[in-house]
């Protein structure tokens, strides 16, 4: 184990007070031109590398970052953002962190507007957002950078918005490796199925979009011949209504035997197809949820592809508390692994690293 470097040897050293070693590690004023020569070479020369956690805690500042993510009433993605934010925030509760989640309405540019305005009104030390639209958090990224406060993006990167740091899923790469997965399965097949959730046209996130752009180009490059047959089930409906429009999808196409879901609302198909008795049809979708992982036993899910939603939350505050407080670098692009679950795997998935 390395020798544990004192400001007393230091000192001695440089044939400076302690007080002055102290004053210059920590930056402060009144010292003179040649005391601080001589200190700094004589940290050159020993490698001295301070510790940060002390520094940090001898300021004793309290900090407040703010996590900026879609309203939502119970979906496990989401939530286990939110677990792992606190999380973070709990671990670095010695360093006065504290972690703020305000909610916005999804499709709505005004409500993400207003929530992102009542953030920065509140001078916040950092920000993890979970992007709207890119013109309108932009607007509000903007003048983040203006204010010299930090933020970091999760579920959809967007390079131009130039973050502190990104964590999610590569979404095109995703969409590519799962339509390459589920084709070992449905090479054979001239039609499968690709189920949405929108509204008003839309899609919930640039993520998902992404993830049918890779899907698409893995298809159109690898089996062209095959047809992708959309079927939507609107947000916000109920499930009598997605029952109906499930049951006049696979009566109309009796020979779909596949189907890709892009969001993490695969297991409203496997229920289905558990309470209609059809067994010969193959689901792969998204998110390590509790009803996607009760259908995946059940085998009315055939593969999941888990996105580690708990390490996005708490990595993200701990990236915002290293660069903030420890003033450290962080790494800008943090793409989450790509994991395929099935049910001969699922009970050891680990949603978040100890």
């Amino acid at each position: 184990m390395a020798q544990r470097i004192r400001i007393k040897d230091i000192a001695e050293k440089s044939g400076v007070s302690v007080g002055t070693v102290d004053r210059i590690l920590h930056n402060r004023p009144n010292v003179s031109k040649t005391a601080r020569e001589k200190v700094e070479r004589v940290l050159k020369e020993i490698n001295y590398q301070p510790n940060m956690y002390a520094s940090a805690l001898a300021y004793n500042r309290s900090y407040t970052f703010y996590l900026i993510m879609p309203k939502h009433e119970s979906e496990a993605y989401w939530e286990e953002i939110e677990e792992g934010a606190m999380q973070a925030c709990d671990v670095r509760r010695d360093f006065h962190v504290d972690v703020i989640i305000k909610h916005y309405k999804r499709f709505d540019a005004k409500t993400f507007a207003d929530t992102f305005q009542d953030v920065i009104d509140s001078h916040p030390n950092g920000v993890v957002v979970v992007p709207s639209d890119f013109e309108t958090t932009k607007k509000y990224t903007d003048i983040l950078h203006q204010q010299n406060i930090p933020f970091i993006l999760l579920d959809s990167y967007i390079p131009e918005l130039k973050p502190l740091s990104f964590f999610g899923q590569d979404s095109f790469s995703s969409g590519y490796f799962a339509a390459k997965m589920l084709m070992l399965l449905a090479y054979n097949e001239k039609e499968i199925m690709l189920m949405k959730q929108m509204k008003n046209g839309k899609l919930a996130s640039k993520q998902q979009e992404n993830r049918e752009v890779g899907f698409r180009h893995y298809m159109k490059e690898h089996f062209p011949a095959v047809k992708i047959v959309e079927t939507d089930l609107p947000l916000d409906e109920e499930k009598s209504q997605y029952e109906a429009i499930l049951e006049k999808f696979f009566s109309t196409h009796p020979d779909v035997h596949h189907c890709f879901t892009i969001c993490s609302k695969a297991h409203i198909v496997g229920e289905f197809l558990q309470k209609t008795h059809r067994h010969n049809i193959q689901i792969m979708g998204y998110d390590m949820v509790g009803k996607n992982a009760d259908c995946l036993k059940a085998g009315s899910i055939s593969f999941l592809i888990a996105q580690h939603a708990y390490m996005q939350g708490y990595n993200s505050i701990d990236t915002l508390f290293k660069a903030i407080v420890l003033k450290k670098e962080v790494q800008p692009i943090n793409y989450m692994p790509i994991e395929l679950l099935s049910k001969e795997n699922v009970d050891f998935y680990r949603r978040y690293e100890k």
